[in-house]
């Protein structure tokens, strides 16, 4: 079957992951899938000609709002997944809470990244009921061997230390949902009073005026420093160096960062907000902080206690192995998509 599929394909950022690997899904079970970004479309017309010219049959969503409503009424039956921003974001603002109603009305099922975030969706669309499926994002890691942590450290401007220097890496596009000036004063702080320990923000430039809002914070601040995105294999390689996976997110569907960090048995310092604390449970998988304070409390404690990260790194990868696999993801995927070739035949 050919499947038209639309994403917000930002580069580095989850949502791409998250539709590449879906993609591969589709593809492995024989389908034709045509990957689009909603950022090339303007509007419904758009996705009519171009489901024409691709002779689609089926079309499937990731974000509800920004790639859903563009499926609206072309008359071949769609699937969404949703994206996390349209359910914590979207969703609050009344117009684009009945345009996502109408789409969720029109497709033939949802996915959800975790139980919390269903819930959620039941709340503020009840006519779904028997629509919404969970299914957790699959993970797979691939750190590059032939990483050098010595030159990522000279690109930080941090010298390498041989034993006592703690990096917690945070790992974010930056954009203001995901905070990564939350705790930038109490952390300087701390490494006025420990120069030892520092915190590293990586990722894209997503949000122009925000990024250079960050940049101009990170400057005058004490251990922080600020990179760009990497490829995928020395962000994983250069996390497995580091003390902790840091998630200061306002709003999260499901941290792919998160996942990959327990994945690679690092221990994870996040924000406790829902999409967090459906992935993370405190003191178990990984510590959830309310506050900066309690962040910073959090981390020296992890820091003095390498007992208590080896237990948190240990199970966070018990927790990705058991919840997350991509052999389990794909298999969903893969039903769910004869369904809409089901509807198609009709």
């Amino acid at each position: 079957m050919r499947l038209l599929f639309l994403a917000v394909l930002r580069a580095h950022t989850g949502n791409a992951v998250t539709a590449e690997r879906v993609r591969g899904h589709l593809e492995a079970a024989g389908h034709r899938c045509i990957l689009r970004d909603v950022s090339d479309l303007a509007s419904p017309v758009d996705v009519a000609d171009l489901l024409e010219a691709q002779h689609c049959e089926a079309a499937l969503a990731l974000h509800l709002y920004r790639a859903g409503r563009l499926l609206q009424g072309h008359g071949v039956p769609f699937g969404v997944i949703f994206g996390g921003t349209d359910v914590n974001e979207d969703a609050s603002q009344e117009e684009k809470k009945e345009v996502m109603g109408r789409v969720l009305q029109e497709a033939r099922f949802a996915v959800a990244f975790s139980e919390p975030m269903k819930d959620t969706v039941l709340t503020l669309w009840p006519h779904t009921k028997g629509k919404i499926y969970v299914q957790s994002q699959g993970i797979e890691t691939t750190p590059n061997a032939a990483f050098d942590w010595n030159s990522f450290l000279q690109r930080a401007e941090i010298q390498p230390s041989a034993n006592s220097l703690r990096v917690f890496l945070l790992v974010c596009g930056l954009r203001r949902v995901k905070d990564p000036l939350y705790l930038l004063d109490a952390f300087s702080e701390w490494h006025q009073e420990e120069p030892n320990v520092y915190m590293v923000i990586v990722g894209p430039e997503v949000d122009p005026a925000f990024t250079r809002e960050v940049r101009a914070r990170v400057v005058r601040a004490h251990g922080v420093r600020l990179l760009g995105e990497m490829p995928q294999g020395d962000l994983h390689a250069a996390l497995k160096r580091c003390s902790a996976l840091v998630n200061s997110s306002v709003s999260e569907g499901m941290s792919a960062a998160i996942l990959e960090a327990m994945d690679l048995e690092v221990p994870v310092l996040a924000r406790n907000i829902p999409g967090n604390a459906a992935v993370v449970t405190h003191q178990v998988t990984g510590l959830l902080f309310a506050d900066a304070q309690e962040f910073i409390r959090l981390a020296k404690r992890l820091l003095k206690d390498p007992v208590l990260g080896k237990e948190l790194a240990a199970n966070g990868k018990a927790y990705v192995n058991r919840l997350h696999s991509c052999e389990v993801e794909r298999a969903t995927y893969q039903c769910l998509i004869r369904d809409l070739e089901g509807a198609a035949e009709e």
